[in-house]
């Protein structure tokens, strides 16, 4: 008797290994070809049925095969995903130090991961089952004797025939005379979209520096090369984008093309679908569980010719890649935080170079990573250093907010400007980044502050919706009716917000529409797409918002742009904080004076002397960001030095601590057994920046080299005494190799 076929299935869950299932023996064996990367619905623990995806196969097991469960279904024909795709993120799993089973389903759409068919709805079509004689018999019955002769030429959808003004009461009728008969079957898809390529003829003029950048792209289109397209706020990278991509289209290559946010997509699309009569797809979280598996089909068949998403459309499975272009490639949100913590922008730059096509980032404010790498020449810089068309930089401003009086955080040198750009028929941006009506309430008699019982953070008021919030672990509270401490009933909202900020303004502006734009204010579905829409309009005049309005946004009636209050990232533990902060100022600054009219940017601060301000005022980012690589080359900080976070929480903080202490062990053990203790740097177990969160204290362990692949090695050889460390399963671990967040 053969000897049954083990698969190794990878499953969702996290843990670093694979589990042993038999295949079902009555399989025929034209269905046992091509086993890895097909997925598989098995039994685990008990009762419980998950979908994974075999990673290998064998003939032999370290257990008993008596004992080895059997497969319940094999659900796919053939692998689901491409060799290049995973190899890619098998290559990731060990980079990251992350379960390749969780990291597959990284690459699946939500429907995938529950075993449905990797395929199309699948359409209603008509087709016909008479004879010649039963239509000219319908004569009479004009309409079904019409739909009788479409169907004889072809079978059609119910969507086709309606278009021509079939009524589905005529199809029903000619289905109970057994005339028609119904079908689903796949809808069709032009593969060949490259020869009916078409641009529209509407195409601004090129500046120089457009076409510099356009031509070095071209030039290098057939083979990896990575470039940072730096330009400033306003340059029109966008346009460089359109250009680059007409030759790879042409060649029948697909485009993937990530941006930081889901509110930039819309506007993007605009463009793009203005450009090109082609097939766009898009893929983001808010898409529903169809939506994202016909984009997906259409990626890997090939119908796609622009795939545009956010951060997990890096994952797409692209049949013919050509090209990729990371947008605002400095953007924070880029990072995945929670689960797979992988880097878009990383992940990006790997998979072009393993499938050797060209990857374009653009930025007006470059990571200082990226910058790092395309000063060494690692990278192709291509600069655009000037605004397109007639539009002018903005002029920039602090005002010194030492004595003030303030309404809401306005200062009345800002009132006043408001009120004049306000009269010229302008439209105004203010930048808050704190949403909610306060930060925080406080007793006006003893300053007893209402704190968040699960977080070392304050909770956040918001008026409107009458409650408590602490944006950290979501809980919130009823508004209390008196002190807990003095029993007093004068409770006040101390600090601004967006929400006070927004009933302030309408109160100094009663003429002028406020819009407030903000997480609290976005939530329904479409609604940030109809702000815009509005904004674009004309409808309101003063624009009011968190980071959302910062990027990306092309406002051309915005002549004021104001950051109402930046101080509390001067003064912040994090060595990234000032990088943010100029990042920040250079983005919204960017939302001023886009057209023919000139802009202005004014920035409230109590340290208008502080010395990156003063850089970011008269030098701009430029000059602050190869400032700052001298900082961190001195400093030994990235991108000098490669890093990874091992952090751990709990209920008890001794345990979370103790098990980072036992890590750490491991890890000089480790360095000691390699003779690399000199080249690797182990700081902590500290707490946290916030130490509590969500109930659980948060312990973490920095680990440090100038070496990437040392950092990688060593944690790959400690990461399995880690995991049978007792302490491992009574705390939440995890590893984040190049953070961004020591929060």
């Amino acid at each position: 008797m053969p000897k049954p076929i083990i698969c190794q299935v990878a499953l969702p869950i996290p843990l670093r290994r694979s589990f042993d299932y038999q295949l079902p023996a009555h399989l025929a064996p034209e269905q046992l070809t091509s086993l890895v990367g097909r997925r598989v619905c098995v039994p685990f623990g008990g009762k419980k049925q998950m979908i994974g995806v075999i990673c290998s196969t064998t003939q032999d097991s370290d257990f008993d095969l008596k004992k080895i469960k059997s497969v319940i279904t094999l659900i796919d024909t053939q692998p689901l995903l491409s060799t290049p795709l995973w190899d890619l993120l098998q290559w990731a799993s060990v980079y990251y130090q992350h379960p390749f089973g969780d990291v597959l389903q990284q690459a699946l759409p939500s429907a995938l991961r529950k075993g449905k068919e990797a395929t199309f709805k699948a359409q209603e079509y008509w087709e016909i089952t008479s004879t010649d004689a039963d239509i000219i018999e319908t004569k009479r019955a004009k309409k079904q004797y019409q739909a009788l002769l479409l169907l004889q030429k072809k079978s059609q959808s119910a969507a086709q025939l309606k278009v021509q003004g079939i009524s589905r009461s005529t199809l029903n009728a000619l289905q109970l005379k057994n005339l028609i008969t119904r079908i689903e079957k796949q809808p069709e898809f032009d593969l060949n979209w490259s020869k009916n390529l078409q641009e529209s003829e509407d195409k601004p003029n090129l500046t120089a520096e457009q076409a510099i950048a356009i031509t070095a792209v071209n030039q290098q289109n057939t083979q990896f090369n990575c470039f940072l397209l730096e330009g400033i706020t306003g340059s029109g990278k966008t346009e460089v984008y359109l250009n680059i991509l007409t030759p790879i289209l042409k060649m029948g290559k697909q485009v993937l093309i990530i941006v930081p946010e889901i509110g930039l997509t819309p506007q993007i699309v605009q463009r793009f679908q203005a450009r090109f009569n082609l097939p766009i797809y898009l893929k983001h979280s808010a898409l529903n569980a169809r939506q994202q598996l016909d984009t997906w089909c259409h990626a890997k068949q090939g119908s796609a010719a622009i795939i545009i998403g956010t951060r997990s459309a890096i994952f797409s499975d692209i049949k013919n890649l050509g090209l990729i272009i990371l947008d605002e490639e400095h953007d924070a949100s880029f990072k995945q935080q929670e689960g797979f913590r992988y880097h878009a922008r990383d992940f990006a730059i790997k998979r072009a170079h393993m499938q050797n096509i060209p990857i374009v980032l653009g930025s007006a404010t470059p990571a200082l990573e990226t910058l790092h790498n395309a000063l060494q020449g690692k990278f192709h810089h291509l600069h655009l250093t000037q605004r397109a068309g007639s539009a002018k930089p903005p002029v920039s401003s602090l005002i010194n907010l030492a004595g003030l009086p303030l309404q809401s955080g306005l200062s009345p040198q800002l009132i006043e400007l408001m009120g004049q750009h306000l009269q010229k028929d302008n439209q105004v941006i203010l930048f808050l980044n704190r949403r909610g009506f306060s930060p925080v309430l406080m007793c006006h008699e003893c300053g007893w502050l209402v704190k968040c019982t699960r977080c070392d953070a304050f909770y956040t008021y918001h008026k409107k919706a009458n409650y408590l919030h602490c944006h950290h672990c979501a809980s919130t509270l009823p508004i209390p009716k008196q002190c807990h401490d003095c029993g007093s009933t004068q409770l006040i909202a101390n600090g601004v917000g967006t929400e006070q900020l927004e009933q302030t303004l309408q109160t100094l502006f009663p003429s002028y529409p406020v819009i407030r734009i903000d997480r609290d204010n976005t939530r329904k579905k479409e609604s940030f797409d109809q702000y815009l829409t509005d904004i674009h309009q004309g409808k309101y005049k003063i624009l009011l918002g968190t980071q959302m309005l910062a990027k990306g946004h092309h406002f051309p009636n915005v002549t004021l742009v104001a950051l109402i209050d930046v101080d509390g990232a001067l003064f912040c533990n994090d060595f990234r904080a000032s990088e943010r902060l100029a990042q920040l100022f250079t983005q919204v600054s960017g939302r001023a004076g886009r057209a023919e009219k000139k802009g202005q940017v004014v920035l409230q601060t109590h340290h208008p002397e502080h010395a990156l301000l003063q850089e970011l005022i008269n030098s701009g980012y430029t000059q602050f960001s190869r400032n700052a690589l001298c900082e961190r080359k001195l400093a030994q900080l990235p991108p000098y030095q490669y890093q990874a976070l091992l952090r751990a929480e709990c209920e008890n903080a001794t345990l979370a601590e103790n098990f980072l202490n036992l890590c750490r062990q491991i890890l000089m053990q480790v360095c000691n057994e390699h003779n690399i203790t000199d080249k690797m740097l182990l700081l902590g177990p500290i707490p946290a920046s916030m130490e509590r969160r969500a109930g659980r204290y948060r312990f973490q362990l920095l680990v440090q080299s100038a070496y990437r692949a040392l950092i990688t090695q060593t944690l790959q050889r400690a990461i399995e005494a880690f995991t049978k460390l007792p302490e491992s399963r009574k705390v939440r671990w995890s590893i984040d190799v190049d953070p961004i967040d020591f929060m």
